[in-house]
């Protein structure tokens, strides 16, 4: 499929992990591809090997946001499609939270994917078939799932975007102004997924992750490549008649985790 032919792809955090996956996947179907990250190195090798453009971005800070959004739209001139990708967790008790930590958590998790949002609306509005928002969110932000600050900044995404989704839908758009552009905005929730968060930090954690799978009913921990597939269906064109949805990619865990099966089988 080349559903995305002609059209640009914002991408942040898209180094590593999810984000390039989703990356890869979208320059697979014909975008141009900005992998915007912090670790500026590693963006550029993800940009060579997908000929997309490396630019280096902190979503912490409005100045860095800005004007990687800036190079994107010197070299290609528009954008289609802002995927938001930056999450950081704590690891922390509750108890053991203060103010800084909140909001080393809150501040690029969800603040940061709206700093993105407000340096690249102007540009997305403009999209010729409409833009399209996709921010990674978490099953954290639906349900009672650990790690406080990392759920609530989710949460906040979710409740951001389908905001987001009715102020510049394009009936609401439209009826202040017929010649204005509209954006959706949706959001994909992942479980558990295979990353370097897990696989990069001593056999302990891995081992964890192979333990995790078994909370799952599809049987498996989640793989970047699933997300990917939710963001592309999500930011494509076939996607028009739907925005302000959280899409759990999950393995049924928000459904009923696989330890359900068992006492409802009794």
């Amino acid at each position: 499929m080349r559903r995305f032919d002609g059209k640009v792809a914002f991408l942040t955090g898209a180094a590593h992990g999810i984000g390039y996956a989703c990356a890869k996947r979208l320059s697979a179907e014909g975008a141009r591809v900005v992998v915007a990250d912090i670790d500026a190195e590693a963006a550029k090798r993800a940009a060579r090997e997908l000929d997309g453009l490396a630019v280096a971005c902190d979503v912490r800070d409005r100045a860095s946001v800005e004007a990687a959004v800036a190079a994107a739209v010197d070299a290609f001139g528009r954008l289609d499609v802002l995927v938001n990708n930056v999450g950081i967790a704590s690891g922390l008790a509750f108890a053991d939270l203060d103010d800084d930590e909140w909001q080393r958590i809150v501040d690029p998790t969800l603040v940061g994917a709206m700093r993105c949002v407000r340096a690249c609306l102007e540009w997305l509005l403009a999209a010729p078939d409409g833009g399209a928002v996709v921010s990674i969110a978490s099953v954290n932000g639906m349900g009672a799932v650990g790690e406080v600050p990392y759920s609530a900044a989710k949460a906040g995404l979710i409740s951001a975007s389908t905001n987001l989704a009715v102020q510049y839908g394009r009936r609401a758009r439209g009826a202040r102004d017929a010649e204005a552009g509209w954006v959706r905005f949706n959001v994909v929730a992942p479980g558990t997924i295979r990353t370097r968060v897990w696989t990069d930090n001593g056999p302990e954690q891995a081992a964890q992750l192979e333990r995790l799978k078994d909370l799952y009913p599809a049987g498996r921990v989640g793989e970047p490549e699933d997300v990917a597939a939710a963001v592309a269906f999500l930011a494509a064109p076939e996607a028009e008649w739907i925005t302000g949805v959280t899409l759990p990619v999950d393995g049924g865990l928000m459904v009923g985790p696989a330890a359900t099966a068992t006492i409802l089988d009794r």
